[in-house]
């Protein structure tokens, strides 16, 4: 550890590179025009010409702060129907070589060529609405909160069509006014938005953006955005509503001692309402709720001692779901740990404790969001299962903001059915101290009917972050008796501590195909709560973890840990008895240039496990010699070696093979098929799925799945579904 402290100090001069927003904000005022505008991304139209421009040519990556290598300009025009955005994007790579393996929506970032618009409408430098695209068309869209918190699968309503050539990429954003969330109105006075223009050039790993900001942010960070000046958009429409019906037919064939033998055939009709009240309200309304397009999870061989997290993957849940998110979980940064706790986790609304699903009859959701305030509803009513005829869900959140980028909230979950009633409550606070120190806490309690049990729980987390380092610690505690029915945890009597530190080293002195070298050192430690013995400790140290020019990763680590069960232990079903064991693992990884046509990444770990050794390999290869067919390759691979009470060698292998033919971003054809040895489980997901207007699909759907049952007998399910959705705005 003292190395790194002397590293820190020997490179502190770097950390005065987090420079403060500009004093004097960049601005640019739109030109507004009476005609409505085809967005094809030709640029044509005569208005074009006329159009106030800007220069995207801020280098956030790899160098803060040098001009960007390749000029970016961005226009503005706007009418009564539509704010219109065009970006000009200069390259010299070729119309058929810029990056994006895939064309599917909400792609990953890291991996395309792209431009992105973030929107401040009601200009509180805390909140933006995103929107991107990458040079083939294909959207991404979120909603960021405070660069902390992202609603990355929330869908807005807009057009977007870009053109190739072999000097640029051009993208022309056609953006209904109903779509962006900005103050009342009366349609003659100008209003101030904080607005981003940032671009993405994968060829040199580029990352450019209009109005500065330090690389350790994001061009989200909106307190660093520009001014979109002098706009007068038109007042909010009484009747802002999206009427989005669904008809459903499903056929299902099902064979097997344990699921039984029977062929079943459904047709289901539903839909959901949104309705914007106002600018800073929405109230949705859902009736016979159906997911059954949404995607399918991943399997996960688990051999920690940590339960596995399943993100939620269903749309109407996805939406909004950052305002109800209070807790801790690991994502998007480094946060410290393995422990997730959170009192809300919508994953237990319609699926039983196995995942399957549960008939919701109805249910509906408010947001109000504010520059002062968020409020936010869910009611939800679920149909049988689990053993009960019927089963409310009902959480209720409400969050303060105050100072520049600080909030402190409450939420409140209750799970009723004529068997049980179980209530979570939570405060959580957020406390942005200054650009680089912040903290993040919550407390928890957990109370049932049927057993009149009470539990609680506990976190608190320090950050620290700037362009050179990056320093956490997390405290938690969780009762054996914390029982939060409508959320997650991942572990209960325990009382850990966790805390970690890596550096961002950049220097000429680095060989060139090296950004910058990220040494780091993490450590975990688990206490019983009921008796106060350790019972997990851990050392992690990646001393050589380089991160490369082209996006690539090579690294290496070493895990020293330290396990003292208190009862068996059962990975993948190896018997491990409880004991005290000391064990020491190496590991590497080797990533390639993600972006890049033909794309692979291995991590291979050896070592020690518990009484006996564990190698293990997760190996990844995607092939995309275009952007409209995408070929993904998975193999996880664990070999056990004289582990447990039987002293048991077994091999454990996990499959996953995933295809995308895409005949543009709103037509495509996904293939998903995996194979796990752990239970001899074989499944395969096909969709065709087709945008016919703006969120209008029809999906077409097949499934099957193959599993060997406790019996040691085939257990066989297969199902077809055809789905039509319209959207109708009023």
């Amino acid at each position: 550890m003292r190395y790194y402290l002397l590293l820190l100090i020997s490179f502190c001069g770097y950390s005065q590179e987090v420079f403060k927003p500009l004093e004097q904000r960049k601005e640019i005022q739109p030109l507004k025009i009476e005609r409505v505008l085809k967005a094809d991304g030709h640029l044509d139209e005569a208005e074009w010409v006329k159009a106030p421009a800007v220069n995207v040519d801020f280098q956030v990556e790899p160098f803060q702060g040098r001009k960007a290598s390749f000029s970016s300009t961005v226009k503005l025009l706007y009418n009564r129907q539509f704010l219109y955005v065009a970006a000009i994007l200069q390259d010299s790579i070729g119309k058929n070589s810029y990056r994006a393996p895939n064309l599917k929506r909400d792609y990953a970032f890291e991996e395309n060529d792209l431009f992105g618009i973030a929107i401040d409408g009601f200009n509180d430098k805390r909140n933006a609405l995103v929107l991107q695209s990458n040079a083939y068309g294909a959207q991404r869209d979120l909603l960021s909160f405070d660069d902390r918190a992202f609603d990355i699968d929330w869908d807005g309503l807009y057009r977007v069509r870009t053109h190739r050539s072999d000097s640029s990429w051009v993208a022309e954003f056609a953006i209904p006014w109903q779509t962006l969330r900005y103050p009342k109105t009366d349609g003659n006075k100008p209003q101030d938005w904080g607005i981003n223009f940032f671009r993405v050039r994968r060829s040199s790993n580029e990352l450019s953006v209009w109005s500065p900001h330090p690389r350790s942010m994001s061009p989200l960070r909106m307190d660093y955005a520009g001014k979109l000046s002098g706009i007068i958009p038109p007042p909010p429409t009484a009747t802002n509503i999206r009427f989005i019906p669904y008809l459903l037919q499903v056929s299902k064939n099902s064979k097997g001692t344990e699921i039984g033998n029977s062929t079943a055939s459904d047709f289901k009709m539903g839909g959901e309402i949104k309705w914007a009240i106002s600018p800073t309200s929405v109230m949705d309304f859902t009736f016979n709720t159906d997911f059954a397009q949404a995607d399918v999870d991943r399997q996960v061989n688990n051999i920690s001692r940590f339960s596995v997290f399943f993100p939620e993957r269903r749309q109407f849940f996805l939406e909004n779901a950052s305002l109800f998110s209070a807790g801790l979980a690991p994502v998007n940064e480094v946060v410290g740990g393995s422990m997730y706790i959170q009192p809300f986790f919508s994953r237990t609304i319609g699926l039983d404790q196995n995942v399957n699903p549960i008939a919701i009859t109805a249910g509906t959701r408010f947001v109000y969001r504010s520059e002062k305030r968020n409020l936010g509803g869910i009611y939800m009513r679920q149909g049988e299962g689990d053993g009960d005829p019927f089963t409310n869900f009902l959480v209720a959140r409400y969050s303060e903001n105050f100072g520049k980028q600080n909030r402190v909230g409450a939420i409140v979950t209750t799970k009723s059915s004529p068997s049980n009633v179980a209530t979570t409550g939570a405060v959580d606070a957020f406390i942005r101290f200054n650009d680089k120190f912040s903290f993040s806490g919550m407390g928890t309690m957990t109370q049932d009917s049927r057993n009149s049990q009470q539990g609680f729980a506990e976190y608190g987390q320090f950050l620290y972050k700037d362009n050179l380092v990056t320093l956490y610690w997390t405290h938690t505690v969780v009762s054996d008796d914390y029982n939060p029915e409508m959320g997650f945890v991942s572990r209960k009597n325990v009382l850990s501590n966790s805390q970690g530190v890596d550096f961002n080293v950049r220097g000429k002195w680095l060989p060139t195909f090296i950004r910058f070298w990220q040494p780091g050192v993490y450590t975990e430690v688990y206490h019983s709560l009921k008796t106060g013995n350790i019972v997990e400790q851990k050392l992690v140290s990646g001393p050589l973890w380089f991160n490369l020019q082209n996006g690539g990763i090579l690294g290496g680590y070493i895990d020293a840990s330290v396990q003292n069960l208190e009862e068996d232990f059962n990975p993948v079903g190896i018997r491990i008895k409880p004991g005290s064991y000391r064990y020491f693992r190496k590991g590497f990884l080797l990533a390639s240039d993600p972006s890049a046509k033909y794309s692979a990444s291995s991590e291979y770990g050896w070592g020690g496990f518990f009484d006996g050794s564990l190698q293990n390999v997760d190996a990844k290869f995607r092939v995309a010699p275009i952007p409209h067919l995408n070929v993904g390759l998975s193999w996880n691979w664990s070999k056990f070696e004289d582990v447990g009470v039987a002293r048991e060698t077994k091999e454990v292998n996990l499959l996953i093979l995933e295809t995308r033919m895409a005949i543009n971003p709103r037509l495509q054809l996904i293939g998903f098929y995996q194979k796990n040895t752990t239970d001899n489980l074989n499944s395969v997901n096909m969709r065709l799925a087709w945008e016919y207007q703006p969120l209008s699909y029809v999906y077409l759907v097949f499934n099957t799945l193959n599993y060997q049952g406790v019996d040691a007998t085939q257990q066989k399910q297969q199902s077809f579904l055809a789905k039509l959705s319209f959207l109708k705005q009023f």
